[in-house]
């Protein structure tokens, strides 16, 4: 058995899921793939990113020389955008109905089933009415669900009620449960709830990964710890992801952070990570990401996780292009597969390409395809009409023409609906088909790329287009593919954005003039550029940003190298109120503490959130941990020593290396 120890770090991305394989005493990228991924069926992406990567390795890497394999995804945050999940029961004890309706998961969710129960606590943490025992018994055997979100009034500073419904959801149901309190310290309940919400309905899919991820690791024979990337950028094992699947949220982007970091060497940059679907951007200053202190917003919803402060555009290599009414051509924000990759996968597309050049009828139906997800099995869980239906079952594995398939307005809306449900995938015209037309990229080679973008400027032109007029739209779409990447760019680099400015655009355009006055705006910080497509636009935009462009080694799965390089924090935050007159109250995880010494009850207070802290992150499967306290204090006007306290926060963060086999 060799004495070198190996990380592997995957990344399950919406076109491709990446591999890396690290060498932990080297503290180098050793080898790296790349697989198509399987939406179908993850664990058949997973495996083959893995497998490519392992044999790459020219030593001949040993299943039990692997130590540890880390994954980061983007399966939360496109469930919560795109609205799907289980099935859920929400419990909300002393909730009063203007709290309820504060929560918005009536609105949000409409017909899920909700129950206000009797219970709940005050400021200080007393009880201030008993929980109603047999109305909530009741209420959990009326309702059929896959799982419990269950939220009380000041359950952050006792939270025995939540645990007690807990207790009696397992004894009646057996169903997992997710208490706010184990999600946030916040005090904002209505907001706490909809998080509890928003993660109990994320269980069965984030699980559904981790056991995607455990078939390959035993077809390979591999037998480690398993850990799943956070939002925030830190590692927790699988098995403890699997219960609060919602601090995954922006998984992908924490990932590509860490990576860049890691693989660049800097402490002060711009991130920006493009991939097929999205490009995202994250701020790294002083070697720490930027970090959303009132919590992730995702899909419009602010929850109250901990995540890295990220923006996101729905800009890719993979975004689709199309032509309006008025001839303008747009770049996403949809992601369709592009026609390249199809022909590379199905060779019959090229005939189907040439067949729609010889049809004059169709217009901007043309060179546009339906088929099922890579890995897709017959049977699926999702619900659909019958006009779906009909639909569904003329789609299959292999690509169809759209134009033959939705032949009506109504037959268009339930492809739509079938796509958003992830029954079906499209393929059209992309960046990455007009990267390889210009000779930027040849992923995928072959005529494909080129019929295609004739079909495009034949529908924008109205007559078919020489080589001359197909390269200048090519190059008309990379360019706009460039502009956009320079706006988000010098947005994050501003801390907000100016829309539609026309100096930011003059920059961003590349004209670098605005009327007789020459114009240049560049962040003061490089700009780490990661991900696939990275090299083919990036160039074009440090040149027209004038800035520091900077493409790390292996900048291409960053994402998967943050994944193996991250490590596991925890924060605890534990909260001493005195009432002026000599009695503190400590406010911790194990609920209420009255000590009539403020020096005593900070002292209880600090060895509380040092010991929790230590707990969280040994359960989230640390190695060594070591601890930081810093504690807050406010004392009373003229207060000599801490007999003045009013108000203490203890926060103590755990760090350690993931355990590894």
């Amino acid at each position: 058995m060799t004495s070198k120890t190996y990380l592997i770090g995957v990344d399950t991305g919406g076109t491709y899921t990446d591999a890396a394989v690290i060498e932990a005493q080297g503290h180098k990228v050793v080898a790296s793939a790349k697989s198509i991924t399987t939406k179908g069926d993850l664990s058949i992406g997973v495996t083959g990113a893995i497998t490519a990567a392992i044999a790459r390795l020219p030593q001949g890497l040993k299943p039990q020389d692997i130590a540890l394999v880390s994954v980061s995804t983007t399966l939360a945050t496109n469930a919560v955008v795109e609205g799907h999940g289980s099935a859920v029961g929400v419990i909300l004890i002393g909730f009063d109905q203007a709290m309820a309706e504060r929560t918005g998961i009536a609105k949000a969710f409409p017909g899920m089933p909700l129950t206000i129960i009797a219970g709940g606590h005050d400021h200080n943490g007393d009880e201030a009415k008993p929980l109603d025992v047999a109305a909530l018994e009741v209420a959990i055997g009326n309702m059929p669900v896959d799982a419990f979100a269950i939220a009380s009034a000041f359950a952050v500073r006792n939270p025995a009620h939540e645990q007690r419904a807990r207790e009696l959801v397992a004894q009646f149901t057996g169903k997992p449960a997710t208490l706010s309190t184990e999600l946030t310290s916040a005090l904002d309940a209505p907001r706490r709830a909809l998080t509890a919400v928003l993660n109990a309905r994320l269980i069965s899919r984030v699980s559904m990964l981790i056991s995607a991820v455990r078939r390959s690791m035993a077809a390979l024979g591999v037998d480690c710890p398993l850990m799943i990337v956070k939002g925030d950028g830190t590692l927790a094992l699988a098995e403890r992801v699997a219960l609060r699947p919602i601090e995954t949220v922006l998984s992908g982007p924490a990932a590509s952070l860490v990576g860049a970091s890691w693989l660049c060497g800097r402490k002060d940059f711009i991130m920006s990570d493009m991939g097929g679907t999205t490009t995202d951007l994250g701020v790294l200053v002083d070697g720490r990401p930027q970090v959303a202190e009132h919590g992730a917003e995702v899909g419009g919803w602010r929850t109250m996780v901990k995540a890295i402060d990220v923006k996101t555009i729905g800009l890719g290599g993979d975004s689709e292009i199309s032509i309006g009414l008025n001839g303008k051509m747009d770049v996403g924000p949809q992601r369709v597969a592009p026609i390249s990759l199809l022909a590379s996968r199905y060779p019959e597309v090229v005939a189907m390409l040439e067949a729609d050049l010889a049809d004059t009828e169709g217009g901007s139906m043309h060179g546009k395809f339906v088929l099922k997800p890579f890995g897709a099995s017959a049977s699926h869980s999702a619900e659909v009409n019958p006009r779906e239906a009909e639909i569904l079952a003329m789609v299959d594995e292999r690509p169809r023409a759209i134009r033959k398939i939705a032949v009506s307005s109504a037959a268009q809306r339930a492809l739509a609906s079938l796509k958003r449900k992830g029954l079906v995938q499209t393929g059209g015209f992309t960046p990455s088909d007009a990267a390889h037309v210009l000779g930027l990229q040849d992923n995928w080679p072959g005529p494909a790329a080129e019929l295609a973008a004739k079909l495009m400027v034949r529908f924008r032109d109205m007559k078919l287009g020489d080589a001359v007029r197909v390269e200048g739209f090519c190059r008309e779409v990379w360019s706009e593919t460039v502009r956009r990447t320079c706006r988000v760019i010098l947005d994050t680099a501003f801390g907000k954005s100016f829309g539609d400015h026309d100096l930011v655009d003059a920059v961003s355009s590349g004209r670098g003039s605005l009327g007789l006055a020459r114009v240049s705006l560049s962040p003061s910080v490089p700009v780490v550029a990661v991900g696939g497509p990275v090299r083919v636009y990036y160039e074009e935009v440090g040149k027209r940003l004038d800035c520091d462009m900077v493409f790390p080694p292996f900048f291409d799965v960053a994402n998967a190298v943050g994944a193996a390089t991250g490590v596991i924090a925890q924060v605890v935050t534990v909260t001493v109120e005195g009432d002026g007159n000599g009695l503190f109250r400590v406010h911790g995880i194990s609920g209420v503490q009255q000590f009539t010494s403020g020096t005593a009850a900070l002292a209880a207070a600090e060895q509380q959130a040092r010991a929790a802290a230590l707990e969280a992150v040994t359960q989230l499967g640390a190695h060594d941990p070591q601890v930081q306290v810093s504690v807050s204090k406010h004392h009373l006007p003229d207060a000599a020593d801490d007999s003045g306290l009013l108000e203490a926060v203890i926060r103590a963060e755990a760090i350690g290396r993931p355990e590894t086999a």
